[in-house]
C-alpha cells in the first residue's frame, strides 16, 4: 500500500493531501497493468471505476455509426479518467485504450465518492480539473468553427506542446506521442493528407521539426506567432 500512496502523491489531483488521506485512497485502489492496444473500458459499459495513470499513455476516443474513429484526447502520467459520472449512475461516455504499455491505479466509483465526501478540498480540486476540461473542449469546438484546417493543425500542436511537451532549453519543446498523422487528423476532424501537408509547410518554416515517428521539436513562440499572423 505504501507504493500506491507514493504513486498517488505524484498525481496533480492529490497534491498537498496528507499521508492519512492518501492512505485511505491507496487502501481502496488496485494496480492494473494494461498492454498497448488493450482497452480499459468501452463506451456504454457501466461506469464502475475511475483510473489514474501511474505510467503510460491512454487514448480516449469515440466511433461514429460508420466506425470512423475520433480521438477525444491523449492522456499521460498523472492524469485521471473519466472526469464525469460521480454521484450518479451513468455509462462510460467514450472508449479508452492503452496507447503504450500502461500502469494504472483503479478506484471503484463508490469508494472514490466516499473519499470526495470526506475531503471537500479534494472535491474542489476535482471541480477545477473538470472546469479545465470543459474549457479545453470549448476551445476545440471554437477552433473547428472559426479556424481553417491550417490553423487547427497549429492549435493541435500547441496543445500537445502544452500537455506533452518537454522543454529542451533551446527555445524548442520536445513532444513524443504514440500517434500517427491519421490519429492527429482524427483529433481535429480533418484528413490525414491535410495534417501531412501542414506539417510539411510548418517544417519548411522551421516551426516544427519532425524527428522519429511521433516525435516533434516545436518552437512554441514562433508557432503561436504564425497562428496570430505576426
Amino acid at each position: 500500500m505504501e507504493n500506491r500512496s507514493e504513486s498517488l502523491r505524484k498525481m496533480p489531483l492529490f497534491k498537498g493531501m496528507g499521508d492519512s488521506d492518501l492512505a485511505v485512497i491507496a487502501a481502496v485502489s488496485v494496480k492494473k497493468h494494461v498492454e498497448k492496444g488493450d482497452h480499459i473500458f468501452f463506451r456504454g459499459d457501466p461506469q464502475e471505476a475511475v483510473y489514474f495513470i501511474e505510467q503510460g499513455e491512454v487514448k480516449i476516443y469515440r466511433t461514429d455509426a460508420n466506425g470512423k474513429e475520433q480521438i477525444v484526447t491523449l492522456l499521460r502520467d498523472g492524469d485521471m479518467f473519466p472526469h464525469v459520472g460521480f454521484f450518479r449512475k451513468i455509462r462510460y461516455p467514450a472508449n479508452s485504450m492503452a496507447a503504450t504499455d500502461t500502469e494504472l491505479l483503479a478506484v471503484r466509483i463508490a469508494d472514490f465518492e466516499k473519499v470526495l465526501l470526506d475531503n471537500p478540498k479534494l472535491t474542489m480540486t476535482l471541480y477545477g480539473v473538470m472546469s479545465d476540461e470543459i474549457l479545453d473542449l470549448q476551445d476545440r469546438l471554437e477552433a473547428q468553427i472559426l479556424n481553417n484546417a491550417y490553423e487547427q493543425v497549429i492549435k493541435l500542436f500547441l496543445r500537445l506542446a502544452r500537455t506533452h511537451g518537454i522543454q529542451t532549453g533551446n527555445d524548442h519543446v520536445l513532444v513524443k506521442i504514440p500517434l500517427n498523422n491519421s490519429d492527429l487528423a482524427s483529433m481535429i476532424g480533418v484528413t490525414r493528407e491535410t495534417v501531412s501537408r501542414t506539417i510539411h509547410q510548418l517544417k519548411h518554416k522551421n516551426l516544427i521539426i519532425p524527428q522519429e515517428k511521433g516525435t516533434y521539436l516545436i518552437h512554441q513562440e514562433k508557432l503561436t506567432n504564425e497562428l496570430l499572423g505576426v
